[in-house]
């Protein structure tokens, strides 16, 4: 959870478009991001994949709301409404974006080109998102932004305690260098959200891809007394994972309570 979901992106900016608060260029730049290309395959009334830009306006056309975020995972189908199809591989890529109101949803699938080994500008990244038919039902598990910000204020204190008894602080180059990745992140002021969402949106999403960082640096470190902090067997690390598990569950369910707080925001005002 170090890295923005692609989900996210995806249903930020397109609230945004949506709403008119931005351009539809404005939109397919920040969606793709560092990608080379996004795609979406499969809507109604096209036989070949389109761009963000058309897929957008075609979503609008075909009675779409806004757009929900899901990032499931094993045991816990946060954010799906169905049917099995659909969960299945959004489970299998764990996210998926909901456009209510048209009754569909999409799924990224990733694709690389590159020299073996190669990352950063060496990479040529397409995506390709597969549009499917979803219910018209609430989607799952999905809390308010003031439960999420309640529940986050807790999770923080609980990985924060973890760190510190897993001594990971001082563990290895990995778990530092995460670490540092995370902080450059923070000190860059990167954008968070799209125009649209509410101030307390920015301050859930903020909190929760911090408490994911502190996870995911948790969980690199640990097993061989360097690089595990100071889990030194198999039990250890597989009790280190099951203590992490709620607190990674929370930070899930308080991102897309954000990224879905401007959908319903509106249908508030709507209704």
């Amino acid at each position: 959870m170090l890295d923005e979901p692609r989900s996210g992106r995806l249903a930020a900016w397109g609230n945004a478009l949506l709403a008119g608060l931005v351009s539809p260029d404005e939109a397919a730049h920040r969606i793709a991001d560092d990608d080379a290309v996004h795609r979406v395959e499969g809507l109604p009334g096209e036989e070949a994949p389109v761009g963000l830009t058309l897929a957008l306006g075609r979503l609008r056309t075909l009675g779409a709301r806004g757009l929900w975020v899901a990032l499931p995972a094993p045991g816990h189908p946060l954010g799906l409404c169905g049917p099995p199809e659909f969960n299945a591989r959004a489970l299998e890529a764990e996210e998926a974006v909901l456009a209510p109101g048209a009754g569909l949803g999409l799924i990224p699938e990733r694709y690389e080109a590159g020299p073996e080994g190669g990352s950063g500008p060496d990479v040529h990244v397409e995506v390709v998102w597969r549009c499917l038919p979803v219910r018209e039902a609430p989607p799952a598990d999905v809390p308010s932004l003031g439960e999420a910000e309640r529940e986050l204020a807790e999770a923080l204190r609980e990985a924060t305690e973890l760190l510190s008894k897993l001594d990971v602080a001082g563990s290895g180059p990995v778990a530092q260098a995460a670490l540092e990745a995370y902080r450059a992140r923070a000190e860059a002021g990167r954008r968070v959200l799209a125009p649209g969402y509410p101030p307390r949106a920015v301050r859930v999403l903020e909190l929760a891809q911090r408490v994911g960082a502190l996870i995911a640096i948790a969980q690199q470190a640990g097993g061989d007394g360097r690089e595990h902090g100071a889990a030194v067997s198999s039990s250890e690390i597989a009790a280190r994972a099951e203590a992490l598990r709620p607190v990674e569950r929370t930070a899930r369910r308080a991102q897309v309570a954000a990224y879905n707080s401007a959908v319903e925001e509106r249908e508030r005002h709507r209704g």
